[in-house]
């Protein structure tokens, strides 16, 4: 599997990819009209763009000349939180058929190196409550730090459990 950095010309490659993953990975989750709302909101070019300007890095997982996931990783700082410099992965996808065959771990994997890179003390991550991802997180050492709603709009909420690695 070789790992790159998304130039800002790759960026469409992580939206095309989201569309392919996100039917499937929420078909039981959320309604088809909250996907269809999420893809839009967080995969635009234009929302990758701006976060890509902001500081935000996305990398792109292939195998044999095939992108088959991505992960995107953002810094945070909070000055009233445990953990004063944090890496969020603020999205993190993998094609269906190359689940469970060591993709998600590669990129946790780089969330990791970079998260050491930069000084940070902990790393975390929001997730569905239902999402059968909690466990592969579980497995690599997240705990669940908290519950949250958040309202995302249009009637719509995202029911998460924020989930953190302490490094």
């Amino acid at each position: 599997m070789e790992l790159r950095l998304a130039s800002p010309s790759e960026l469409s490659i992580l939206e095309s990819l989201a569309r392919q993953i996100w039917p499937q990975a929420y078909a039981n989750i959320i309604s088809p009209a909250q996907i269809e709302f999420m893809l839009n909101w967080m995969y635009s070019c234009e929302t990758l763009q701006k976060q890509q300007a902001e500081g935000h890095e996305f990398y792109i997982l292939a195998l044999d000349g095939h992108d088959i996931g991505f992960i995107a990783l953002e810094w945070v700082h909070e000055a009233h939180a445990v953990f004063k410099r944090q890496l969020k992965i603020n999205k993190l996808y993998v094609l269906t058929e190359f689940q469970g065959k060591g993709a998600g771990r590669v990129l946790v994997e780089k969330a990791t190196e970079r998260a050491l890179a930069t000084a940070c003390e902990a790393i975390f991550l929001q997730v569905n409550k239902v999402n059968p991802a909690k466990n592969f997180y579980l497995q690599l050492g997240f705990q669940v730090r908290e519950e949250a709603v958040f309202d995302i709009g249009n009637g719509f909420v995202m029911d998460d459990y924020i989930m953190e690695v302490q490094l």
